[in-house]
C-alpha cells in the first residue's frame, strides 16, 4: 500500500456493512492517503430475531463505531421504500408470472 500512497488526498465513498471486509477497506484507503467517507444503507425494516438480517441496526452500530475509530465521516441512507418497490415488489410480480427474476 505504501507504493500507492496518494500525494493529493482523493475523496472516496466506502459502503460499510459493519463487517470486516468493508472496515478493512476503509482503513486501508485512509492509510493509503485517501479521504474515505463511510456510508451505510438501510434496505429493509427489521423484524424478529436472528442473524440472517440485511443491514440490521447492529450492523449500523458496528459500521458507525469503525468510522469513529478511523475518524472518517459516516452517513446512513434509508432506501427501504425504493428497495421494496423496485426489488421486492418486482420480484413477487415476476415470480407470480412463473418467471425467475434476478433483482439483486
Amino acid at each position: 500500500m505504501d507504493k500507492i500512497r496518494r500525494k493529493n488526498a482523493q475523496k472516496v465513498i466506502v459502503a460499510m456493512s459493519g463487517g470486516v471486509d468493508s472496515s478493512v477497506a476503509a482503513a486501508l484507503l485512509k492509510r493509503a492517503g485517501f479521504e474515505p467517507t463511510g456510508v451505510f444503507m438501510k434496505f429493509w425494516k427489521e423484524s424478529g430475531h436472528g442473524e440472517n438480517r440485511c443491514c440490521s441496526s447492529e450492523s449500523e452500530i458496528r459500521a458507525r463505531k469503525v468510522a469513529k475509530i478511523l475518524k472518517i465521516p459516516f452517513y446512513v441512507f434509508n432506501f427501504e421504500k425504493e428497495f421494496k418497490k423496485r426489488i421486492v415488489d418486482y420480484f413477487l410480480k415476476e415470480n407470480k408470472k412463473g418467471l425467475t427474476p434476478n433483482p439483486c
